[in-house]
């Protein structure tokens, strides 16, 4: 064995039991030691002694058999407290009721409390020592390994040894290759630096300090002295030091070779996998998760937005790993194969014969407009149906050429207009899966969301390129305009979508074809959410999945071909070509709604001759607010309109009887749907005002729309949606929704998809995070979102009613509903915008706060006045009532009144 370590690293000390230490319990912690084990050619393991969690004296003294083991391997520099967690958690589940696991946490040799050998452990050997162990500890099977950082190679090692024994394989933050093209992570080629390996890993404490100063959040003091607890002093930091040392940096490293065979026999593991993963990891970057989930594509994989290395520390790991081991091995064994979850009458494969191109097919030879862009340079341009139809099918014989094959991830960084809707279509023509964040989420949301759907390639305009450098965006770039070689360069720009065009253009008149359409079953797209309650999610939607959603608004809204259709809102402008609509989108920054005018969408509807309108609430508003600059010929132009939408957010009655001032000849209606689900119920002007005489509390948002099914999930006392589904009357809690067009999951996002599914029997179902209740006809009410439910000691409050209740004071703008203190407690404030605005936020004056709490319904604890309440970023409407609940018990408790 070849000696790689520092030499303070020879130090030896017998394993011992840790002292008494936050979260972790004496009763937990066994030695066990391992007698000398000889190998072929006469040598030999010399005997060693671990310390480790164990929960089968516990176990056995309640009485619970387990159903398997779970056995943990920690990396470098932690040690088995690691999973304390996971320990706590799995008996908790136990005593609970459900599946019992046995926990098995080791402290590798040379780490935590085991013994000092005061020798170098490669990979191999630790591999093969863990092998050891549990030879000693008996364990039959089944087995699930978890493994974090380095002990996530260990543990992978371990089950690629023992295919017999294991059942499934999860990990955090770990490794098992290194790209040949890229270099190891920056921190790790610091440590390894010949004259600073000894001083940082061993000498001093400087990599155990860093890796406790990079969880997320920061650990408080008595953890972090846990994790020093074996490490004080450098004669005990020896192994720290030699597992830096043992990361296999180039193929000439002993460890390689090891690294190479775990690599190799993780991708012939056939066995359920879960891939656990913090963003925030300056070590394991993402294209470690990626290489992984490419081994074991059939892993589910989670993603804590926020969360970084230290990931057990840093999110609820162990509810995850037990929550997926019930789902998925509830006793111990892996289950059959399911058949297909849909209903007999659903028909999975309905949409595959009529793709989402099927009406650039029909209308390929029609010289009628299909597209026409109001802000292109020198006035509107007007696309036609066999120039977008041929620029769709060169695009994509380009793409093919270029090697974007099925299912590779291709993020489209382009404001709405001719070179979306082409990138768009001839991405999943030919079966790549489009990633569509919009710049609405900002600088910030995007790169986390771009970052967090990996994508292979980017299709840009300059901006987007820009940020892409910037920010270290993944992905291939291609660029929707020529830019000067040097701006080329600097951007690492590949192509030009025009290039791609006249290369695929090359193609089909040489005899190329393109691909046979994807599945119905197939991936399309990932759209991602506003990011309004939570960081952005990306929601997958396959063909057929897409196919449903043109359908459904087709059928709802007799949107179809001749149609004329202004779209200011960025995903139904996607869709025109799907409904065969000649789709217009208005001069606009598509970042900022509040941009739109009235005349910027009369010139839209003359140009495109339009008799549908969809704009965002916030749009609308801006709309109506400039209507005093319309000349005759454009409200002349707007007589044509039929049909008048907005949604994204609720819509009062007042703002949409403006627009139809407006619009005049138009119907105006407000759908209620979500990124998941686009179109779930609808409701008219008519049914707003019918509203607002009803004694039912919220926003009425109408009813379900064809093929859509609603159901109401009751609340508790605490707040949550514990209730058996019903579509009883009055009954609030959450919304839970199901139709053909919901989306198909959420991307690497398990645990925040089964809670959107869990308790729902239709495999289409969707919960909401809305909360709301049905009425006595059948209309859905909204009354706020879940997480923003205040439990007052008199009960559930829920925002909405109390909002609009207080909206009606006089002088008084918008009102935001939240509750501060802890939960079952929560005093219900009221934060509001006064008319004139409050030029600094404060406690409002004696006679609005009377005003307010006699208004509200419910016992208002404090009134607050704000210049202008926080509102999300894509819409600019929807009132951040996270922000102001934060906000609010701030500066009640003394804290400074700043703004929210």
């Amino acid at each position: 064995m070849t000696s790689r370590l520092p030499r303070v690293a020879a130090s030896t000390a017998p394993a011992t039991l840790p002292p008494p230490l936050p979260g972790l319990d004496p009763a937990w912690s066994r030695l066990v030691t391992v007698p000398a084990v000889s190998l072929p050619g006469g040598a030999s393991r010399p005997e060693r002694t671990w310390h480790l969690l164990d929960t089968a004296a516990v176990l056995e003294e309640r009485g619970l058999r387990p159903v398997g083991t779970l056995l943990c391997v920690h990396g470098n520099p932690t040690w088995s407290y690691l999973w304390r967690s996971v320990v706590a958690r799995s008996l908790e589940v136990a005593a609970a009721g459900g599946p019992v696991w046995r926990v098995v946490a080791v402290d590798q040799l040379g780490m935590g409390f085991s013994e000092r050998t005061g020798q170098d452990h490669l990979l191999a050997d630790r591999v093969a020592e863990l092998g050891d162990l549990t030879d000693v500890l008996g364990l039959a099977g089944p087995v699930v390994t978890l493994g974090h950082d380095w002990g996530g190679v260990v543990s992978l090692g371990w089950a690629v040894d023992h295919p017999d024994l294991v059942v499934a394989v999860t990990t955090c933050n770990t490794a098992v290759h290194q790209p040949d093209d890229a270099p190891i992570p920056a921190p790790l080629r610091l440590a390894l630096r010949p004259q600073l390996l000894g001083r940082a890993t061993v000498v001093t404490p400087a990599f155990l300090e860093t890796t406790l100063a990079i969880a997320h959040p920061r650990l408080d003091r008595a953890t972090a002295d846990a994790y020093r607890a074996p490490y004080r002093g450098a004669a005990r930091r020896g192994g720290v030091g030699g597992f830096v040392a043992d990361i296999p940096v180039d193929a000439a490293h002993p460890s390689a070779p090891e690294l190479d065979r775990i690599a190799a026999g993780v991708a012939a593991l056939d066995v359920p996998a879960l891939l656990l993963w913090g963003p925030r990891d300056p070590v394991f970057l993402e294209r470690y998760l990626d290489d992984l989930a490419e081994r074991l594509p059939q892993a589910d994989v989670h993603r804590f937005e926020g969360a970084g290395h230290l990931l057990p520390d840093d999110a609820d790991v162990a509810g995850t790993v037990l929550d997926w081991l019930g789902d998925h091995l509830p006793d111990g064994t892996v289950p059959a194969p399911a058949g297909s979850r849909l209903p007999a009458d659903v028909d999975a494969d309905a949409d595959a014969g009529r793709p989402l191109w099927a009406h650039l097919t029909e209308l390929r030879d029609s010289d009628g407009a299909a597209l026409v862009e109001m802000a292109a340079a020198g006035g509107p341009r007007t696309i036609t149906w066999r120039l977008l139809a041929r620029r769709i099918d060169e695009v994509a014989a380009g793409l093919v050429d270029l090697g974007v094959r099925p299912g590779d991830r291709v993020s489209l960084l382009v404001t709405p207009g001719a070179d979306l809707t082409a990138a768009l279509y001839a991405c999943i023509r030919v079966g790549a899966v489009v990633v569509v964040a919009d710049a609405g989420l900002g600088l910030g949301g995007l790169t986390r969301a771009v970052r967090g759907a990996q994508p292979d390639w980017i299709i840009g305009a300059l901006p987007g390129l820009a940020a892409a450098r910037a920010l270290g965006w993944p992905g291939r770039r291609i660029a929707t305009l020529a830019l000067p070689t040097p701006l080329r360069a600097a951007l690492r720009v590949e192509h030009t979508l025009a290039a791609v065009a006249r290369r695929g253009a090359a193609r089909l008149a040489a005899g190329a074809v393109l691909p046979d359409a994807p599945a119905s079953d197939a991936p399309a797209a990932v759209l991602f959410t506003s990011g309004s309650t939570g960081p952005a999610k990306g929601v997958v939607y396959t063909h057929g999945q897409l196919g449903a959603v043109r359908d459904a608004l087709a059928g709802q809204y007799d949107v179809g071909v001749g149609t004329g259709l202004v779209a200011g809102f960025a995903p139904f402008a996607l869709l025109g070509p799907a409904l065969g609509a000649r789709s217009v989108a208005p001069d606009m920054d598509v970042t900022a709604p509040r941009t739109l005018t009235a005349r910027a969408v009369a010139d839209a509807v003359a140009a495109a001759d339009a008799t549908v309108v969809f704009l965002s609430p916030a749009a609308l508003a801006n709309v109506v607010a400039t209507a005093s600059a319309l000349t005759d010929d454009d409200r002349a132009a707007l007589g044509h309109v039929r049909l008048f939408l907005s949604a994204g957010a609720p819509v009062p009655a007042a703002l949409l009887t403006a627009a139809t001032e407006l619009m005049p000849n138009a119907t105006a209606h407000s759908p209620y749907g979500m990124t998941e689900g686009l179109l779930m119920t609808d409701v008219d002007l008519e049914g707003v005002r019918a509203a607002a005489s009803s004694s039912s509390s919220g926003i009425c948002v109408g009813r379900p729309a064809a093929s859509v099914r609603v159901r109401i999930a009751p609340l508790d006392r605490d707040g949550l949606a514990t209730g058996a589904l019903t579509d009883d009357p009055d009954v609030t809690g959450e919304i839970v929704v199901a139709a053909p067009h919901v989306r198909d999951h959420y991307d690497r996002l398990w645990r925040t998809d089964r809670a959107s599914r869990l308790g729902v029997d239709d495999p289409r179902g969707h919960r909401t995070g809305d909360v709301g209740h049905l009425d006595a006809t059948g209309q859905l009410w909204v009354e706020g979102r879940m997480q923003h439910v205040v439990t007052a000691p008199s009960g559930v409050v829920t925002p909405v009613g109390p909002e609009q209740r207080i909206e009606q004071v006089d002088g008084v703008g918008r009102a935001g509903v939240v509750g501060v203190g802890p939960s079952g407690t929560q005093q219900v404030v009221a934060v509001v915008e006064t008319v004139p605005a409050a030029r600094r936020p404060g406690l409002a004056d004696a006679a609005v706060t009377e005003a307010v709490r006699a208004a509200a319904g419910v016992p208002i604890a404090a009134v607050l006045v704000v210049p202008v309440l926080p509102t999300d970023i894509r819409h600019n409407s929807k009132v951040d009532r996270a922000r102001l609940s934060r906000w609010a018990s701030s500066v009640l408790s003394g804290g400074r009144m700043a703004r929210p």
